[in-house]
């Protein structure tokens, strides 16, 4: 009972009140599915653009999760990065549309009427739009492994495209674990099912982003790519303390 006082309670300042009355209307999965630990570390993350690293699990997550993250932080807007598919699908697409998401269209559709729509010529562009959402105040979220990952026990080896977004932009990253308790016993991520999001401490990469500006600058694009593969494997380090699976020896 106490979810649902808060659910009706909880002040959204950042939206109107017309997508406010969406907004707690798209938790109501949450709150039979999601529970948090941490969320308190989300207050020195309100006031500034951030980076909102998560691991993933499963397709249900695309669809909870920013739902959840924008709730917690009072309507403030957050650009999930996603894939391009979900903003084709018939109602699914038109609430993804709602957090002004940053569409990557690198991988293929086995659907060969939406592969069809595919704009090839947009493939690279996520990342300078990631850049951009940043640049204008507001955050981005971000699941690095850049697939779904059922396996209960280890991470994916993460793409450093969130290295590259943080050390460029310089704003912090706030790493955030996604555990389904159920997976331990099944040996598996379920489809559906109890989820537990920890969060994280921001994390901030001051010197390394000085650093990567000279280098990129100098057109040192090895060196670049180094430090935002360390950036990135920082991240995940700290993801996998948060939802408990390794990323000592990641899978991948």
């Amino acid at each position: 009972m106490n979810r649902f006082i808060d659910l009706l309670c909880r002040p959204l300042p950042f939206i109107s009140d017309g997508k406010a009355m969406l907004l707690r209307l798209l938790m109501l999965p949450n709150l039979f599915l999601a529970r948090t630990e941490g969320a308190e570390n989300l207050e020195a993350s309100a006031s500034v653009p951030c980076i909102y690293a998560f691991n993933h699990n499963n397709a249900i997550e695309s669809l909870l999760v920013p739902v959840l993250l924008i709730y917690l932080l009072g309507g403030k807007r957050v650009s999930f990065v996603i894939d391009w598919m979900f903003g084709r699908l018939p109602l699914i697409g038109w609430i993804m549309n709602q957090i002004d998401p940053v569409y990557v269209y690198h991988k293929r559709s086995n659907l060969p009427f939406l592969e069809r729509s595919r704009p090839k010529d947009q493939m690279h562009n996520g990342l300078k739009q990631c850049l951009d959402r940043l640049a204008s105040g507001a955050s981005i979220g971000i699941f690095p492994e850049g697939t779904r990952n059922g396996d209960p026990h280890c991470l994916l080896k993460a793409k450093p495209g969130i290295g590259y977004i943080q050390l460029d932009s310089g704003v912090p990253v706030l790493p955030i674990g996604i555990e389904f308790p159920a997976a331990h016993k099944r040996k598996r991520v379920p489809v559906i099912g109890r989820m537990v999001l920890r969060f994280g401490h921001p994390m901030q990469f001051t010197e390394l982003s000085t650093s990567y500006r000279e280098l990129s600058a100098n057109g040192s694009r090895i060196e670049a790519r180094r430090l935002a593969v360390k950036v990135t494997d920082e991240v995940m380090y700290a993801i996998s303390e948060l939802c408990g699976k390794s990323y000592k020896n990641p899978c991948g």
